[in-house]
């Protein structure tokens, strides 16, 4: 199943591009999370989704949010992507897709990896699910729509 609206986002803890790991619930009680699952580094749309989530990244922390980009690409192949296009947040390895497969976030009938973005307060709960392969930009603008509604 699918995560949807309203459940608790799972716990998972998996290498980042700088050597650490990272946890999800590294952010409890702290911050909520932006959490975009995206198809490959360096590629046409995920670099434009990743580019838009970063350039809009000070308004996320202003929101109260971190930013986090998952896909099953290795932390050097993020360690690269980060750094040719400037990627302020934090990119994590999800070899073999487990949490992708976790969340639910796959797409063309869960045979290839989707482009899913979870907008999870900081109590854990998903508050936000958009789903969609080709609006890269609709991803980052509901997500700030959805951010800015918590923080009212």
């Amino acid at each position: 199943m699918p995560v949807k609206v309203g459940d608790t986002a799972p716990d998972f803890t998996l290498p980042a591009q700088t050597g650490s790991t990272v946890s999800l619930s590294d952010f409890r009680g702290k911050n909520a999370v932006v959490l975009y699952f995206y198809p490959k580094d360096d590629t046409p749309g995920c670099t434009a989704e990743s580019c838009a989530f970063r350039d809009q990244y000070e308004v996320f922390k202003n929101a109260g949010a971190e930013v986090i980009g998952v896909s099953g690409d290795s932390s050097e192949s993020h360690q690269k992507f980060a750094a040719k296009y400037n990627l302020p947040f934090t990119l994590l390895s999800d070899k073999g897709d487990q949490v992708r497969k976790l969340y639910g976030a796959t797409a063309a009938f869960g045979l290839f990896p989707g482009r899913v973005t979870y907008v999870i307060d900081s109590q854990g709960v998903v508050q936000y699910v958009f789903d969609s392969m080709f609006n890269f930009q609709g991803h980052v603008e509901e997500a700030l729509k959805t951010l800015q509604q918590l923080v009212k």
